[in-house]
């Protein structure tokens, strides 16, 4: 784990979590995942060999109590449903699945009576995932891809584009928009068959197209 100042130029500390592992080919080290934590303390404590190494462990594997196939579709529901079908199921009420049932319910009220906000999961632009053995059960480090579908619910109205959106979208107003995320998120996943804690996660948007599924009004 290393720490890192808030880009602003602030004091304020944020952890974040590296993942490396030795290319069997060239014996050299990589780091192969990258993470941001909300609470260090929440950290989970990994569980080292005697030579002090950690030990890996296949983060899809049935043995885990949420395989990280679980932990994908329960993060996207935060999303897509503020958590109600499996979000809150499968994680306890951590500061980073607070976030992203946050971002939902904000989002989707957005446009009052004036539009719509749909997130819906969509296939991991990124699907290898890491995990490492703990004293409580694993860690895991995963991406997931979700949209987001703003669209107006009258004939006759239109969005702008937000600054940010300028570089794939243009200045030109539209009934639809779509954009797309791609995230990363840690987890602990404990050995006993219990909620999950989601640790932290960030999210990018990664593009944005004109109208696309579902744009009648």
């Amino acid at each position: 784990m290393v720490r890192r100042r808030h880009p602003g130029g602030s004091q304020q500390q944020f952890a974040r979590v590296l993942i490396l592992a030795e290319n069997t080919k060239s014996k050299q080290w990589e780091m192969v995942a990258t993470v941001d934590i909300d609470d260090p303390k929440q950290l989970p404590q990994i569980a080292l060999d005697k030579d002090g190494y950690a030990t890996a462990i296949d983060a899809s594997s049935k043995s885990l109590t949420a395989p990280v196939s679980q932990l994908r579709s329960a993060v996207t529901d935060n999303f897509a449903t503020g958590g109600e079908l499996t979000g809150k199921k499968v994680f306890t009420p951590t500061t980073a699945s607070q976030r992203q049932i946050k971002v939902h319910d904000e989002t989707t009220r957005k446009f009052g009576p004036r539009g719509t906000t749909r997130f819906t999961a969509t296939d991991a632009q990124f699907t290898d995932a890491y995990a490492l053995k703990t004293t409580t059960g694993s860690l895991v480090v995963f991406s997931h891809t979700h949209t987001q579908h703003d669209a107006v619910a009258a004939p006759g109205l239109r969005i702008i584009p937000e600054k940010e959106d300028r570089a794939w979208l243009g200045t030109s107003p539209s009934p639809a928009f779509t954009y797309t995320f791609t995230c990363s998120d840690i987890a602990a996943v404990p050995s006993a068959p219990q909620a999950s804690s989601l640790l932290g996660y960030e999210c990018r948007r990664t593009d944005a197209k004109a109208a696309g599924p579902n744009t009648s009004v």
